[in-house]
C-alpha cells in the first residue's frame, strides 16, 4: 500500500520541476506588480496613517479596473498556448493581435472610469482627511492603467508561448525605476520636490511605461516572437476572432473581478471603522496578496499546460498534470500560512516608523489590528492558493462561464454577507471583516475543483471512445 501510494505521488510530483521552470518567472513578475504597491505602502506609511489609509483608498479603485484589466487579458494565454503547440502561427499572431487591440481599448475605458469615478469617495462616508489626500494620488495612477493593461496583452502572449522569463524581466525593470522615483519624489531629495504620495503616483505611472517598452523590446529581439508583434495591421480586424476573445475575456474579466471586489469591499468596510482600521486592512492585504501572486503563477502555469495538452488531446495527461499544479501550490499555501502564523506580530511593522512620536499611538493601533488579520490570512492561504490554480486549470479549458457564475456566488452570496454582519464594530471588527473573505474563498476552491473534476472525466471518457 506504501509503494502504491508512493507511485501515485511520483506520479505527480515529477511534473514539480517542469511547473516551477514556467511558473516562477509569472510568480516574479506577478509580485513585481504587488511589490510596486509594497515600495508605495512602506515609503508612503512613513508620512503617517492618514497618508497610508489614502493610498488604500485610492488603490482599492485601481484594483478594481486592475482585476478587469487583467482578467480580460487571461484570454490571450490559452489561445496561444493551444496555437503553439500546433505550431500555428496565423492563428497565434491574430488572437495576439487581436488580444492587443482590445486590452488598449479596455485599458482607455478603464482609466476614464476610475478617473470619473473619484467623487464616490465622498459618498462612501471615507475618511475626510482620507478622501482629499487620495483623489490627487488616484488621477496619476488611474493613467497608469493603459500602459499596465497593453502591457498584459504582451505578458500573456509570452506566457502562452511558454516565454514567461520575460515578462519577469520587464516586472523587475520597472520595480527599479519605482523604487528610485519614489525615493526621490515622495521625500524629495536629490533636488526634486517632495511631493508626498503623489509622488509615489508619478514613481508608478513612469515605471509602468517602461514596463511595457521593455517587454516589446525584448520579443521583438527574439526570433520565436519577432514576427508576431512586429508589422502589426492593428485595425484590420476578423470579427470572429473579436468576438471568440471576448467570449473568453469578459467572462475571465468578471472572475478577477469578482474576487478582487470582495477585497476592495474589505478596504471600505474598514474605512467606515476609521483611518486605523483601513490603513491596518491595507498592510494586511499587501501581504497576502504578495502569496496570492505566487500562487497566480502556478495559475497561469497551469493555464499554459492544460491549454497544451487541450491543443494536443491528451487528456489523461491534462488530468494529472493540472492535479500535480494544484497539489504543488497547496504544498506552498500551507508554507506561506505557516510564515504568516508565526510572525503576524512581526511582519506589520515594517509598515510603520515607530520614532515618529506624533502618530505613535495611531501606529500601535494598526500595528495591533494588522497582526489579527494576518491570521484570518494565514488560514485562508490553501483555499486561495487551490481557487486560483483550478481557475487557471478551467481557464485553459476555455471554460469560462460556469466558473463566473462559481465566482459570483462564492464572493458575494457567501462571502460579502458575512463581510457584512461580523464587520461591524460591535461584533469583530476588522477581523469579522476578513473571516467574509475566508468563507467566500474557501466556497469558491471547493466549487471550482468539483467543477474541473467534472470536466476533465468528461473528456477522458471521450478519449476512451
Amino acid at each position: 500500500m506504501a509503494y502504491f501510494c508512493q507511485m501515485v505521488l511520483n506520479d505527480y510530483t515529477k511534473e514539480f520541476i517542469y511547473n516551477w521552470k514556467l511558473a516562477a518567472p509569472v510568480m516574479l513578475g506577478m509580485l513585481g506588480h504587488t511589490f510596486v504597491s509594497f515600495i508605495d505602502n512602506i515609503m508612503v506609511g512613513q508620512l503617517g496613517t492618514a497618508e497610508l489609509a489614502a493610498v488604500s483608498l485610492g488603490n482599492s479603485f485601481m484594483f478594481i479596473a486592475m482585476s478587469l484589466g487583467i482578467g480580460f487579458s487571461t484570454a490571450i494565454t490559452p489561445l496561444i498556448a493551444e496555437a503553439d503547440s500546433a505550431n500555428n502561427f496565423k492563428q497565434g499572431k491574430s488572437a495576439f493581435k487581436h488580444g492587443l487591440f482590445l486590452c488598449t481599448i479596455l485599458g482607455i475605458l478603464l482609466f476614464l472610469g476610475v478617473f470619473f469615478a473619484k467623487p464616490l469617495m465622498y459618498l462612501m462616508k471615507q475618511p475626510v482627511e482620507v478622501v482629499e489626500l487620495a483623489i490627487p494620488y488616484l488621477d496619476l495612477v488611474a493613467f497608469s492603467l493603459i500602459p499596465l493593461v497593453i502591457f498584459q496583452a504582451f505578458k500573456q502572449f509570452s506566457d502562452g508561448m511558454s516565454m514567461t522569463r520575460y515578462p519577469m524581466y520587464a516586472t523587475i525593470i520597472a520595480n527599479l525605476v519605482n523604487v528610485a522615483l519614489n525615493y526621490v519624489l515622495i521625500f524629495g531629495k536629490f533636488g526634486f520636490p517632495e511631493l508626498g504620495i503623489v509622488g509615489a503616483a508619478y514613481g508608478t505611472l513612469i515605471s509602468r511605461l517602461v514596463m511595457l517598452w521593455y517587454i516589446w523590446f525584448l520579443l521583438k529581439g527574439k526570433e520565436k516572437t519577432k514576427a508576431f508583434v512586429t508589422n502589426i495591421k492593428f485595425f484590420v480586424l476578423d470579427k470572429l476572432m473579436l468576438r471568440k476573445i471576448i467570449s473568453l475575456g469578459a467572462p475571465s474579466a468578471m472572475q478577477m473581478f469578482f474576487e478582487v471586489a470582495i477585497f476592495t469591499a474589505a478596504i471600505w468596510l474598514s474605512g467606515l471603522l476609521g483611518k486605523n482600521p483601513q490603513a491596518a486592512n491595507q498592510i494586511a492585504l499587501n501581504l497576502s496578496s504578495m502569496t496570492f501572486m505566487v500562487a497566480m503563477g502556478i495559475s497561469v502555469a497551469s493555464m499554459i499546460r492544460v491549454g497544451n495538452q487541450k491543443g494536443l488531446k491528451q487528456y489523461f495527461e491534462l488530468r494529472r498534470i493540472a492535479f500535480s499544479l494544484f497539489f504543488m501550490g497547496a504544498i506552498l499555501a500551507v508554507a506561506f500560512g505557516l510564515i504568516f502564523f508565526l510572525f503576524h506580530d512581526y511582519l506589520p511593522r515594517i509598515y510603520v516608523d515607530f520614532d515618529d512620536t506624533a502618530n505613535y499611538v495611531d501606529n500601535m493601533e494598526v500595528v495591533s489590528i494588522a497582526s489579527k488579520l494576518l491570521l484570518a490570512a494565514a488560514i485562508f492561504q490553501v483555499s486561495d492558493s487551490i481557487q486560483v490554480v483550478v481557475l487557471g486549470a478551467l481557464r485553459g479549458l476555455q471554460d469560462v462561464k460556469i466558473p463566473t457564475i462559481i465566482t459570483f456566488i462564492s464572493y458575494w452570496v457567501v462571502g460579502f454577507p458575512v463581510s457584512w454582519y461580523f464587520g461591524k464594530a460591535e461584533l469583530y471588527g476588522s477581523f469579522g471583516i476578513w473571516l467574509g473573505l475566508l468563507a467566500g474563498l474557501t466556497t469558491a476552491s471547493i466549487l471550482l475543483f468539483i467543477r474541473f473534476n467534472y470536466l476533465t472525466k468528461k473528456l477522458i471518457r471521450t478519449e476512451l471512445k
